[in-house]
């Protein structure tokens, strides 16, 4: 079976599409355009701040790029089987990524952040930083596909680092205190 060929205008076509259609059901969800704050910031790092996860980037930044590394490998692989494109793929990265940063903007995950992790004051992403969490996927999905594999898991593992380090938290600790918190891991964040 052949994949199907998408040019390049169709594929920057179809992951716009999805990216617009993100930011419009978000908007439709009730979610904030940018932060309650009046302005947008390119960077902010007060990661125990109301303005967390607000701006265009901040400390979990790095874990969307990671999922870009993680969706290239695994769509990479199914491709294996059954054939896709590069740009297939990535459509698909984008769907993916654009569906979690849905879930992970209900009620129910935004209260179970809170109830499980050290996110006391998070209430969601705004659209603006939730759109740019996907972008920083499409940046990940991009540097493994031109990237040596050592590089993209050396630089995976050093984001993991230095996130952990400097936060005490990262995408490994955020997943674990999802599925299954530990008491201990979240003493530990919490001794900041």
């Amino acid at each position: 079976m052949r994949p199907v060929k998408l040019t390049r205008n169709q594929g920057i076509i179809a992951c716009l599409g999805l990216i617009a259609l993100q930011a419009a059901i978000l908007l439709a969800m009730g979610r904030e355009p940018i932060c309650k704050c009046g302005y947008v910031k390119l960077w902010h790092g007060v990661v125990m701040s109301s303005e967390n996860s607000q701006h265009l980037s901040d400390w979990y930044s790095p874990s969307h790029i990671i999922h870009g590394f993680i969706f290239y490998w695994l769509l990479w692989l199914i491709s294996r089987w059954v054939p896709m494109s590069f740009g297939t793929r990535l459509i698909l990265a984008v769907a993916i990524e654009a569906s979690w940063e849905l879930i992970e903007n209900t009620d129910y995950l935004i209260n179970r952040y809170r109830g499980t992790t050290v996110a006391l004051d998070y209430y969601g992403d705004s659209v603006i930083n939730s759109v740019a969490d996907t972008l920083f996927m499409v940046v990940g999905f991009f540097l493994a596909s031109w990237w040596p594999v050592w590089l993209t898991v050396a630089v995976a593992v050093a984001l993991e680092l230095i996130v952990g380090y400097m936060i005490r938290d990262n995408l490994t600790l955020n997943v674990v205190m999802l599925l299954w918190p530990l008491d201990a891991v979240l003493q530990w964040q919490n001794n900041r």
